[in-house]
């Protein structure tokens, strides 16, 4: 039996391309597929770009922040994809990200702890590792700067509370806020959590500093010290 002739995305009609499909109808007319056929631009000898991209979007259960966390070798491991396609892949997802992180931060005022999940979402969502940031305002709640003290770990060494008020001297601010992630997806508090959070707040009130709050995220979810009345 003869073998079905295979089309490359150019031998396709023109409507089914999605370069095309993209210019001529807009970005957001294209499926997520498509979408990740045009950034990998070819599939590999037995698939098209397309039928690669659907097999990747199988493989994460359609959902895009999970793709996000995948190793290097975890997107090489489909064949067609090598550094080159990797690349392209990871720094979209990544733009996709900063995106969010800068809508978020161009409000720049944070009256509650959505407003800092908002803004530390995309920041975090995609950690494999606990990191330990800092969000500095000033007495107007307006964003000042905000921060990574440190990656891998929670404690007294990882997170020192030297560190964090000497950002916010050097930064003039009046008001704090710790952020840490949960790549585990648990928000509930460790021990140690709440014993560094007790430890910098009474540290920062010497500096005439107010914590205002802990944030916990997790991809989808967050807890705060400040909503559950335990700051």
């Amino acid at each position: 039996m003869t073998s079905p002739i295979k089309l490359t995305m150019h031998q396709w009609a023109e409507e089914d391309r999605p370069r095309e499909k993209l210019i001529n109808q807009g970005a957001e007319q294209l499926t997520t597929v498509e979408l990740i056929a045009l950034l990998l631009g070819s599939g590999n000898k037995d698939e098209s770009a397309v039928e690669l991209a659907r097999k990747m979007v199988l493989h994460c259960n359609e959902d895009l922040s999970q793709m996000a966390k995948w190793s290097s070798s975890e997107f090489m491991a489909f064949n067609g994809i090598g550094a080159a396609k990797y690349a392209t892949l990871k720094a979209a997802l990544e733009l996709g990200n900063r995106r969010q992180s800068q809508e978020a931060t161009q409000r720049k005022t944070y009256r509650c702890s959505t407003d800092i999940y908002q803004l530390f979402h995309p920041i975090l969502c995609d950690a494999v590792q606990e990191e330990f940031w800092i969000l500095l305002l000033n007495q107007a709640c307006r964003i000042i700067k905000h921060t990574q003290i440190s990656r891998g770990g929670i404690d007294g060494t990882y997170a020192d509370v030297r560190s964090i008020l000497r950002e916010a001297l050097v930064h003039r601010a009046t008001q704090l806020v710790l952020i840490h992630n949960h790549p585990s997806g648990n928000t509930q508090p460790s021990i140690s959590d709440k014993q560094l959070t007790q430890k910098i707040k009474e540290a920062s009130l010497v500096m005439n500093i107010l914590l205002i709050d802990h944030l916990i995220i997790t991809d989808g979810n967050y807890y705060s010290f400040a909503d559950k009345g335990i700051l």
